[in-house]
């Protein structure tokens, strides 16, 4: 398994007013230091010792200190009202993602000397964080005790590490869009103001770099070990070594062209000419790679490759990237999900795709041809989908897309995989999410986003909708599932 995720260590940096005891934050920051490493990986943390922030100078000691002990993101804590200016400075000085929070009073018993007035402090640090034009994480309710300040960092945690992340991301992508793919469209304007870089290459590249992998000595390991995570269902032996020489290739391509960079993602091509002429089709590398915490996009679809990238990171677990694909027939709703599931007909649906979910993400799995690119080319060209239902469960059906006006975009919906039986073909599953039909029209339609869907197993909105804040996807254009009797701003309010 390659390197492909961020480890994320926060610096606990405490502050405090002159005019306020200092003693406040130093006991506070000691508490909460505390009630973290009782509750989460004390990995995760590292309480600035060297001061308590009050003036410039100490921001300055304090940013040596968190810097030299290796953390890449930034925790203010306000124990006291806490000083407005150097405290943003630190933030400002700071290369990575950061958060404020403040400490609640503590006793009705010491609302003298003991008084911080943190809750106030808040307000001036926010007003002083949008001054210096710096982004910054800040929690719904930003005031609590030790153990509920514990609990807002590690909620930090997933954003810190995505945040970081793409500050650190190249995307690889190969080719341009298949014909009739306009959807996927990729403005790379966007990519480049979230700090991503984009590495576009030739088919003809990847090809090049396939063949000389030819031959290659870590071929026969690798089709045995994908052999054993098939199982019984490798029904297509003889297409493993090749499969096994391009995943060989798009490795090696990721450890020479990743650059300065420390995390990947890829957009690859897998069609109309990939078939005849790599002889295979690529779903099952794409969903091995997205398993190993390199997502691959189908159909070069850069910003799904980007979308799969994040929720791998924020999930710490496999995603995938789906078509919204097609309705649930009424027979079928009638008689497998109508009075055992309480969703109606309109909140069901079909994510598929050709074969690219990762074998662990299938309720079982099977490999075989491409039955659509079959359809017009030789069998024997199109081998190397894996067909199965996904494995029923929580999900969360998300995307950010920079859209053809050059604008951030992004959706987010929860939902579940049902345990239902397709009866269909590809990567496929029984989706149900809440009012759907309407999510579907006055957001994915109206807001022009394209077919793809990254899907990410678990409920992961709460980070996902503060890393598209945090990284600058308007809040109005951060579309979700709104619930039953709440209007969006296109619906006919006459039905």
């Amino acid at each position: 398994m390659m390197n492909n995720m961020p480890q994320i260590k926060i610096g606990i940096v405490a502050v405090s007013r002159d005019c306020f005891p200092e003693s406040l934050s130093v006991t506070r920051r000691e508490a909460l230091v505390k009630a973290y490493t009782e509750k989460y990986d004390a990995s995760e943390i590292y309480e600035c010792p060297v001061c308590i922030v009050e003036s410039e100078i100490h921001m300055v000691q304090a940013l040596e200190d968190i810097k030299a002990a290796g953390c890449n993101a930034l925790a203010v804590y306000l124990g006291n009202f806490g000083p407005e200016i150097s405290e943003t400075l630190l933030a400002k000085h700071f290369d990575g993602p950061k958060m404020f929070l403040a400490a609640a009073e503590e006793s009705g018993d010491d609302l003298v000397q003991g008084r911080g007035d943190a809750y106030c402090g808040m307000l001036n640090a926010s007003y002083n964080l949008k001054l210096r034009n710096i982004k910054a994480y800040i929690p719904e309710y930003p005031v609590g005790n030790a153990e509920e300040c514990a609990d807002m960092i590690h909620d930090f945690v997933p954003v810190a590490k995505a945040v970081y992340a793409l500050s650190n991301l190249k995307i690889i992508s190969f080719g341009p869009r298949p014909l009739n793919f306009l959807a996927c469209n990729a403005p790379i304007q966007q990519l480049y103001n979230l700090g991503v870089e984009i590495e576009e290459n030739s088919e003809l590249d990847l090809f090049e770099a396939f063949n000389k992998h030819a031959g290659d000595e870590r071929i026969p390991a690798l089709a045995e070990e994908m052999a054993a995570e098939l199982g019984a269902g490798n029904k297509k032996p003889e297409i493993l070594p090749k499969l096994a020489q391009y995943e060989l290739t798009l490795k090696d391509w990721v450890e020479e062209h990743k650059g300065y960079r420390k995390f990947v993602a890829i957009a690859g091509k897998c069609w109309p000419a990939f078939q005849t002429q790599f002889g295979f089709v690529p779903c099952y590398v794409n969903g091995r790679l997205a398993a190993q915490g390199i997502p691959v996009s189908c159909e070069v679809d850069i910003y799904g490759a980007l979308s799969e990238f994040i929720g791998t990171v924020i999930s710490n677990d496999t995603v995938t990237l789906l078509d919204i694909n097609n309705t649930v027939p009424n027979d079928m709703y009638e008689s497998d999900i109508k009075g055992k599931f309480n969703y109606t007909q309109k909140d069901t649906f079909m994510g598929f795709h050709c074969g690219n979910t990762a074998a662990g993400k299938l309720s079982s799995c099977t490999m075989k041809y491409q039955m659509i690119m079959a359809r017009s080319l030789p069998e024997e060209v199109t081998q190397g989908t894996l067909e199965g239902d996904l494995v029923p469960g929580d999900i969360t059906f998300y995307r950010l897309q920079s859209t053809s006006d050059n604008k951030l975009r992004a959706y987010i919906a929860h939902g579940e995989i049902l345990p239902v039986a397709t009866r269909s073909f590809g990567s496929i599953g029984i989706f149900a999410i809440p009012e759907m039909g309407r999510f579907y029209r006055h957001v994915l339609i109206e807001k022009n986003f394209p077919h793809h869907g990254a899907v990410a197993f678990g409920h992961y909105g709460k980070a996902l909708f503060e890393v598209f804040k945090y990284i600058g996807v308007p809040v109005d254009e951060i579309g979700y599932n709104q619930p039953a009797g709440v209007r969006y701003p296109t619906e006919n309010p006459w039905g």
